[in-house]
């Protein structure tokens, strides 16, 4: 149908058309994907020389902190390794450094200016480096599913914990109403705690790793969790619905593990007889359920560091790292290969690479502050808050 015939009819495109059509933009969740000034050619060779000499013209003015899920060229450059929370806390022990460059997503470089002092300027080198996750639960929608619980009676009864990721926005709902932030290693912890405080769980915004959580770890069953839909008008649940659960899980999801399937772990075992099978906790509960080990991204590196020479293993995660791991582990015989047959890295992580890290160096090594990421003070303190609930978990 035409824009004319449309007219005609005095039918009006809706917002999501609209954004779909790429004649609007959403500014809450488009984050920019344009760097003021040009951006190094990728076929430049000389990016890795660039990074370095900016770099060691900064000096201790940088600290380069790099995901796990980052690109091998990026991650040459980072002054330490690890994941989100690690890397945040690492910043903060930093003070001497004026710049933290996050070569990773955008709600970590939120979470790294939150744990940092205010005089260390978080970057961020794509701001178009986003979560997919994170994405999935809005401020206004948290705010009206607390809306929902309230009228259902049970708001007072419910205690929010919220993955590390999600953005400093639920952060601080988080912390408002008396919950904690959770890490894929301290989830049960922290589900425990909240326990202590209340009779329910409102779980945002991954779904898998709060039902894994509760249903692996904990011994509820899979009757205790409902999931939320801030799509559906009450979220999909009724009232009773509500009442009944002991496990509101947001319908959230991450888009990398979400991928690996019950036929994956299936089809592997048949490819390479005596695999151990080790995944994510953020990918579906039949996954985890088929899997050997079940973990963390720290947890799959140690696993891996104390695995015998000659074993076999299939990793559920993202595949920059379990490339980075085979490539590290096959000189003492361990096979490491791909869950999943289908090539899959996180979209959104890749998008910081080499020429955003030497746009991004060379401009501070030059003194002009770029995609700096702030969060705003009351912000930050409500997500602050929930943090330190976090830190202070036995």
């Amino acid at each position: 149908m035409t824009t004319a015939q449309t007219q005609e009819l005095d039918v009006q495109p809706t917002p999501l058309a609209l954004l779909l059509l790429g004649r609007e933009a959403d500014p809450r969740s488009e984050r920019g994907v344009e760097c003021p000034g040009d951006l190094p050619s990728p076929s430049d060779p000389d990016l890795v020389e660039r990074a370095r000499k900016a770099k060691e013209k900064l000096g201790d003015k940088v600290f380069v902190l790099g995901h796990h899920y980052q690109r091998d060229e990026v991650i040459q450059f980072a002054d330490v390794t690890g994941d989100s929370f690690k890397l945040a806390r690492d910043a903060a022990a930093r003070p001497e450094a004026e710049y933290i460059v996050f070569c990773g997503v955008h709600f970590m470089a939120e979470s790294a200016d939150i744990l940092t002092s205010d005089d260390q300027k978080v970057v961020l080198p794509d701001l178009a480096a986003g979560c997919s996750m994170a994405d999935m639960a809005t401020a206004e929608q948290v705010a009206e599913c607390w809306d929902v619980l309230t009228e259902a009676g049970i708001a007072e009864q419910v205690v929010p914990v919220s993955y590390m990721n999600s953005s400093a926005d639920i952060k601080a709902f988080t912390g408002k109403h008396g919950g904690t932030i959770c890490t894929s290693s301290n989830a049960k912890r922290a589900l425990d705690w909240a326990f202590e405080q209340g009779e329910k769980v409102l779980f945002l915004p991954d779904q898998h790793l709060g039902r894994n959580t509760a249903v692996r770890d904990m011994g509820m069953s899979l009757e205790d969790c409902v999931v939320y839909n801030p799509h559906k008008p009450n979220g999909g649940l009724t009232a009773d619905e509500l009442r009944a659960a002991k496990m509101i899980l947001w319908r959230g999801h991450c888009s990398v593990h979400g991928r690996f399937s019950l036929d994956s772990v299936n089809d592997v075992r048949e490819r390479i007889p005596g695999v151990n099978v080790l995944v994510h906790p953020e990918c579906k509960h039949e996954v985890v359920a088929a899997a050997d080990y079940v973990g963390s991204t720290e947890y799959i590196i140690k696993a891996l560091e104390a695995a015998p020479a000659g074993s076999k293993w299939a990793i559920g995660t993202e595949l920059n790292l379990v490339r980075r791991l085979a490539n590290r582990f096959a000189p003492e015989g361990k096979e490491i290969v791909f869950l999943d047959k289908t090539v899959c890295f996180c979209s959104t992580m890749n998008r910081i690479d080499l020429p955003h890290l030497v746009w991004t160096l060379e401009s501070l090594a030059e003194g002009n502050l770029v995609n700096r990421i702030e969060v705003d003070k009351e912000t930050e303190a409500f997500a602050k808050l929930a943090l330190e609930r976090m830190l202070a978990l036995p």
